[in-house]
């Protein structure tokens, strides 16, 4: 499977931005999918995932402004991004989650595309 993340851009803080995730491949609507986002100099963190069932996760700093959404229909995936904040600038990434592996960790997914740069600034 291969992964395509669109939608980035440059925003004001306090915007909205909705990005997707497009797969191709071998997929399947019964997989699990998870954003990631990696600013200048530091770790590729987790943000949000989606269980096959449609259940949500998030890291606590996009709670409540944040929201992941799929489409298996489409094999795609969601991120609706309000309230943008300039500290969440970053290449932001989509992926896979293997059966069975923790949401919270990098390591647990694959199928990573060349992610979409969100810019937040004034």
């Amino acid at each position: 499977v291969q992964l395509q993340a669109s939608g980035g851009g440059l925003v004001q803080p306090g915007g909205s931005l909705r990005l997707s995730c497009q797969a191709s491949g071998r997929t399947s609507s019964f997989n699990d999918m998870g954003w990631f986002r990696q600013a200048p100099g530091k770790e590729r963190e987790f943000v949000a995932a989606i269980t096959w069932s449609d259940s949500p996760y998030y890291v606590d700093s996009v709670k409540g402004r944040f929201t992941i959404s799929r489409d298996s229909t489409k094999n795609a995936v969601y991120l609706q991004m309000n309230g943008l904040k300039p500290e969440d600038t970053a290449v932001y990434y989509c992926a896979v989650k293997d059966v069975g592996a923790s949401y919270w960790s990098k390591t647990s997914y694959h199928g990573w595309g060349p992610g979409t740069q969100v810019t937040v600034s004034s």
